[in-house]
């Protein structure tokens, strides 16, 4: 069998120049030991929105390909390190006989990059799964730039395959569960009740002691769990979409959810935890490889800005545990404002999540 050759490089500057996208590139296709590129996945920090055009014509030239697909992003990654607030450039190269191409009629998974308003519903539900990221500028609320086929996209949006290997794509919640499904009366966004008790007496049941003692709760890191479609085994599955809870009214004992419910539904509560997030994604590289059913060679990992290093305390224990489990294998991936994932009821956004593909070349 033909060895793969895959491989990535990293690099920062002071400045977002496109020469920065052009020696990533060059690094990249170096580490194959071919002598051209089948295709170039590129990412590039969100300083280089106004120089896309031209970092990405840089990245064709150094490469000699047209096949050059990725986007800007808050924050870029190989396996050999992250980079964040400074401008910053990484690219995996395909040598061999893996390599990105256009998506076929069938349901091979795509590569899926859009900004937030250009992923439609009717084009996440397409007839394939797809994995992939919301391309944003630093601050996770404008758009960032996407670019496909060696040129900007100009409906802020692509998708491809990659050729020549076979894929497991899973998805990582991270979240620590903290009740069972209970069904709510509600009105709009307002929870009054769980399981028939006041909805924030709940919550705070709930609640680490830790956090329940706080002065003001953390609605950053807490969320409201909606089942969807029969509730046996729904969290096991996955099966459920998560909602912010906004706020909390002490006098009426109610839940404000940045979503509107009805009643009936059946609501949990949960919490974001870093403990929680890595053991998750551990769980989740050790299952992935077990379906591949042999030593990946490649892989990409999509992660959001609210789970990256900031979240992990200045390290991104996400990235760990995949260079724990496969060491030395290529990784690239970015930090973005939501990513896109195949759930168990369709591609879905998704915010605060990790999308990791694995990637074994064909024999």
């Amino acid at each position: 069998m033909k060895p793969a050759q895959i491989a990535t490089a990293l690099a920062t500057a002071d400045t977002a120049e496109p020469e920065l996208a052009a020696d990533v590139v060059r690094a990249a296709l170096a580490r194959t030991g071919a002598d051209i590129a089948r295709g170039v996945l590129l990412f590039l920090s969100a300083d280089f929105s106004h120089q896309a055009h031209a970092a990405v014509l840089a990245a064709s030239r150094a490469a000699s390909c047209l096949q050059v697909t990725g986007c800007t992003a808050p924050g870029v990654f190989t396996e050999e390190d992250w980079a964040l607030d400074r401008p910053a450039a990484c690219a995996m190269v395909f040598g061999g006989d893996c390599g990105l191409a256009p998506p076929p009629a069938s349901a091979t998974p795509r590569l899926s990059l859009a900004t937030p308003n250009a992923a439609a519903r009717d084009w996440l539900a397409g007839p394939a799964p797809r994995y992939g990221m919301l391309s944003t500028n630093a601050g996770a609320h404008a758009a960032g730039r996407i670019w496909h086929h060696g040129k900007l996209a100009e409906d802020d949006r692509c998708e491809a395959i990659i050729g020549g290997a076979r894929a497991a794509i899973g998805v990582s919640r991270g979240m620590r569960i903290l009740d069972e499904p209970r069904p709510v009366s509600c009105l709009g966004r307002d929870l009054l009740r769980v399981g028939g008790h006041p909805a924030l007496n709940t919550l705070l049941r709930d609640l680490p002691l830790e956090t329940r003692e706080q002065e003001k709760l953390p609605f950053h890191l807490l969320m409201a769990g909606i089942i969807k479609g029969n509730p046996e085994n729904a969290i096991e599955e996955g099966r459920y979409a998560l909602t912010p809870i906004i706020a909390a009214n002490h006098e009426e004992r109610s839940v404000t959810l940045a979503l509107p419910l009805d009643d009936g539904d059946l609501v949990f509560w949960a919490m974001r935890q870093a403990l929680a997030a890595e053991n998750d994604l551990r769980r989740l590289t050790g299952q992935l490889g077990d379906e591949l059913g042999a030593t990946p060679d490649f892989g990409l990992l999509f992660s959001c800005l609210g789970r990256g290093p900031w979240f992990f305390g200045g390290e991104d224990r996400d990235l760990i545990a995949v260079k724990d489990r496969f060491p030395g294998m290529p990784l690239i991936g970015a930090y973005g404002g939501g990513q896109i994932a195949p759930l168990r009821d369709g591609n879905q956004q998704i915010y605060n999540a990790a999308v990791l593909a694995l990637f074994a070349a064909d024999a």
